[in-house]
């Protein structure tokens, strides 16, 4: 009878410290890093890599050496001829005189002028709050910092003729999410999807 009331005890109070260790423990929610494939650490290197490129002087196969590979780059984007001139060409009445020299030549090109976008991003995602009302879905505030860049390079003839770049230096935002059943809120909102439809 001792024996197994001090077994009792003893797990009751390895029970109570276990939460309480849980309850103010934030190193176990969890955290994640998406990042898109670069070679640039931070937006500016990224930008100041782009700004080595000069439109009608740079070749096409030196931008792999400051970081944009067209050919074997998984995060480029090949925009054909017709939807380069609907981003770079203004209004219809604008003379053709008054472009940029580079977009004039890649409209004189035509459907040998192409271009690739390239989109560099990082983001670092991490949930802080109570462990226990994350852990049962109940509240999760996910905090997300990070930076993303994308750089245009119109191509002809193994000539970059125009570059252009733009983005976000650093991105900082809190995602708030309150689930009032907890655990079973997913069950709920497939319950009620499935009554409406």
């Amino acid at each position: 009878m001792g024996r197994a009331f001090l077994s009792r005890v003893v797990a009751t109070l390895a029970g109570a410290a276990l939460v309480a260790l849980l309850a103010g423990c934030g190193s176990l929610l969890p955290r994640g890093t998406s990042d898109t494939p670069a070679g640039f650490a931070t937006f500016e290197e990224a930008e100041a890599a782009a700004r080595r490129v000069e439109g009608l002087k740079t070749r096409t196969e030196d931008l792999k050496a400051l970081g944009f590979d067209v050919a074997g780059g998984s995060n480029v984007t090949l925009i054909p001829y017709p939807d380069i001139v609907a981003r770079l060409a203004p209004h219809p009445g604008v003379a053709v005189e008054q472009l940029d020299p580079g977009i004039r030549e890649c409209i004189h090109a035509q459907s040998a002028c192409r271009g690739y976008l390239f989109h560099f991003e990082r983001q670092d995602r991490k949930r802080q709050g109570s462990f226990w009302l994350d852990f049962l879905n109940l509240r999760r505030h996910t905090f997300i910092k990070g930076w993303w860049f994308d750089a245009l390079f119109v191509v002809s003839d193994g000539v970059v003729l125009f570059r252009n770049y733009g983005g976000q230096a650093s991105t900082d935002r809190v995602e708030k999410q309150v689930n009032p059943l907890g655990p079973f809120q997913p069950a709920g909102e497939s319950a009620g999807w499935q009554l409406v439809h």
